[in-house]
């Protein structure tokens, strides 16, 4: 049976990412965004899938036992809803999210989180390999500064466009969050 409404994924919205010890970041909007999906998607009963990444490094903020491991309060799981663990980047590899959306009959999906170029990046990219329709919420999703091969420093808003270029020329269509709302009707 094909389910008719997309699936909302969410990605790694834990407490460390919300640390201003994580970093320079762009689009300080991304969690409102990510909050107005979230209460459409409760509200009209559509499938909502949060992940979490549960890192094997002792020292890292996604450690099992640490606080910065926790769902953000806002994005904590309601009853219902399904929660992947992940340890690498890719929310489908070693997760049982591909067959979890396969059971249910979902072949659309609708993507937010963080961190855009990490694992936002890396999961949609598996999603639209593995036949997925993906449409990633650009302005629901974040990313920090960085230095790219080459040693030059990044602004976390150069990261987030070169990922969603990344990503726009093939595994998903990167739209606004309103965009993704009228997936819902």
């Amino acid at each position: 049976m094909r389910h008719e409404l997309p699936a909302l994924i969410l990605i790694d919205m834990q407490q460390c990412m919300a640390s201003p010890s994580a970093g320079a970041r762009n689009n300080p909007r991304a969690e409102a965004n990510i909050g107005a999906l979230l209460e459409a998607w409760r509200g009209r009963g559509a499938p909502v899938v949060h992940v979490r990444h549960m890192s094997r490094s002792p020292g890292s903020g996604f450690a099992p036992g640490q606080p910065g491991a926790m769902f953000q309060p806002a994005f904590a799981p309601c009853p219902g809803e399904h929660v992947v663990e992940k340890n690498v980047p890719d929310a489908f590899i070693h997760s049982g999210l591909e067959r979890w959306l396969r059971v249910r009959g979902i072949e659309r999906l609708v993507v937010a989180g963080v961190s855009t170029n990490i694992s936002v990046e890396c999961s949609v990219r598996s999603a639209g390999n593995l036949g997925f329709s993906v449409t990633l919420a650009a302005d629901a999703c974040f990313c920090f500064a960085q230095r790219d091969h080459a040693g030059t420093q990044r602004s976390a808003d150069e990261v987030h466009a070169m990922s969603l270029a990344n990503l726009a020329a093939e595994y998903a269509v990167v739209a606004s969050t309103a965009d993704a709302l009228s997936l819902l009707d």
